[in-house]
């Protein structure tokens, strides 16, 4: 199978199309307070961000089967179903899944998003750097590091 039919796009695709970011929360200022921290381009020079916001696990999961990511940004204090139990499920469900970052109510909870297989885990208050930081990490990261 390949990166793209599995859900990522390759390094080429992100350098011409700029990457594609889906991101979960049911709360809109979390995701305004992410995208105001990664900007609308990784850096100068570079494409920008796609991003798909979402505020539900079916939407999640529909965007998921039909659209292709290169990074998942899933809010782990989000209600009903949490970031982190999302994480575990979509990195048990889908061959090459795309690298996660989840987002912590606290510091203390790190343990809980390695248990959920988080490629990357940033705590609140959401530092903006911080934000930024990993989001451009784990886009520069080779698919078979993350």
């Amino acid at each position: 199978m390949s990166s793209a039919e599995s859900g990522q796009h390759d390094a080429e695709s992100i350098a011409e199309e700029g990457p594609r970011i889906l991101l979960y929360s049911d709360h809109v200022d979390t995701r305004e307070q992410v995208l105001l921290a990664v900007g609308r381009r990784l850096g100068k020079g570079q494409p920008p961000i796609r991003w798909v916001e979402v505020a539900t696990e079916a939407a999640v999961i529909s965007a998921m089967d039909e659209g292709l990511f290169d990074l998942l940004v899933l809010d782990g204090e989000t209600g009903k179903v949490g970031g982190m139990g999302l994480c575990r499920q979509l990195k048990d469900e889908i061959f090459e899944c795309p690298p996660v970052l989840v987002l912590t109510g606290r510091p203390q909870d790190a343990w809980l998003a390695s248990w959920s297989y988080a490629d990357a885990v940033v705590s609140r208050p959401l530092d903006p750097i911080e934000v930024q930081r990993a989001v451009a990490d784990l886009l520069r990261a080779p698919a078979d590091a993350v």
